[in-house]
């Protein structure tokens, strides 16, 4: 029988203990030792809500005195932390799967990526919405070639002010944009069929007062062989009134698209000359679709069964650990392209007005 992966969780809020816990909990492969949180009696209560042997209130890992029974870490704090957690973590030789951003400055992501390898420790990334079961359908139907030459791919984020985020966001680098994009820019890289060239990063500033910009507006250039040149944008809107996240690829015969928080894929056919039969047609298909998907995702949603690709990240990780290996599409290459994805905007941000 395989032995389980002793895991310890660090950083207690909604994230950790709604999707990071919870996903460990069902897979057979992970033993949670303990949880580890800095405020005052969270470690404790949850360990005994959950039944977790062992907690520790800390915010250093050379603190606990339990971590000698771990062989990896998770971490899902905030991200000023993660850096000085991540290096210990690893110093202490043990493996780790960190949520995102990954670190805060591409110098430190560097380090902490040469650190694992030269411990010989697996270091992966929680970019879980590339696992997502709407995201992996459109991944589906464009290696299968259906769609054509691609013509376009578009990120949006539209993002109510009033949904419940994080307290700390306004500390980040463009604030809120920091800790968000991370999920965009793995997202367009996985789905472009070619390397992705920056081309302009447009801001328009906050009519709130706060570091978060009120749009962002990041603009690619995809070279390939295959489709040809293919625009590709980020767009997000931090001061709408509804919250909606999408994912938009346009291909010659068909359009497909993911909604990320409902964990929904629509595949529409190209409307041709846009006659009333085909925008009918288009309604019936993108109803029906939408519809028929909320018996499946929207049932797990209600019910808190939807994991939106974390299943899939914590196994990925357990196999590599198992290996010796850095899991596919979550090591730390990938963390370190996105971190500098995120930093060539910032760098090259045009302030619009």
């Amino acid at each position: 029988m395989e032995e389980k992966l002793r895991v310890a969780s660090v950083g207690l809020g909604w994230v950790t203990t709604n999707r990071h816990l919870v996903t460990m909990s069902n897979n057979p492969k992970y033993e949670i030792v303990g949880v580890i949180d800095r405020r005052p009696k969270r470690a404790e209560t949850l360990a005994r809500e959950r039944g977790y042997r062992h907690f520790c209130e800390t915010d250093s890992l050379e603190n606990v005195p339990w971590l000698d029974r771990v062989d990896a870490v998770t971490i899902g704090s905030c991200p000023p932390s993660h850096y000085p957690l991540i290096k210990s973590a690893l110093k202490l030789g043990k493996h780790v799967l960190t949520e995102k951003p990954f670190t805060l400055t591409i110098a430190e992501g560097e380090e902490l990526v040469d650190l694992a390898q030269e411990k010989g420790l697996t270091l992966g990334i929680v970019h879980n919405f590339q696992f997502a079961s709407s995201t992996q359908k459109l991944l589906e139907d464009l290696q299968s070639g259906c769609f054509g030459k691609i013509k376009g791919i578009v990120a949006s984020q539209l993002s109510n002010p009033r949904r419940r985020l994080p307290v700390w966001y306004e500390a980040l680098p463009l604030g809120l944009f920091y800790d968000e994009s991370p999920h965009f820019f793995y997202l367009v890289t996985r789905l472009s069929p070619g390397p992705l060239q920056f081309l302009r990063a447009d801001i328009h500033p906050s009519t709130l007062g706060l570091v978060t910009p009120a749009v962002i507006a990041i603009q690619y250039r995809c070279d390939s062989s295959e489709h040809g040149i293919i625009p590709v944008s980020i767009n997000m809107n931090f001061e709408a009134t509804v919250s909606e996240w999408h994912l938009t690829v346009y291909g010659e015969h068909y359009l497909g698209d993911v909604d990320i928080f409902r964990d929904i894929y629509i595949r529409l056919p190209n409307d041709g000359l846009h006659t009333t039969k085909t925008v009918l047609r288009t309604s019936a298909l993108a109803t029906w679709q939408h519809w028929a998907q909320h018996f499946t995702s929207g049932i797990q949603h209600l019910t808190g069964k939807l994991r939106y690709g974390n299943e899939i990240i914590f196994e990925r990780f357990a196999r590599s650990v198992v290996q010796g290996s850095n899991p596919q599409d979550i090591g730390p290459e990938d963390a370190l392209r996105v971190l500098k994805m995120q930093h060539e905007v910032i760098q090259n941000q045009t302030i619009l007005y």
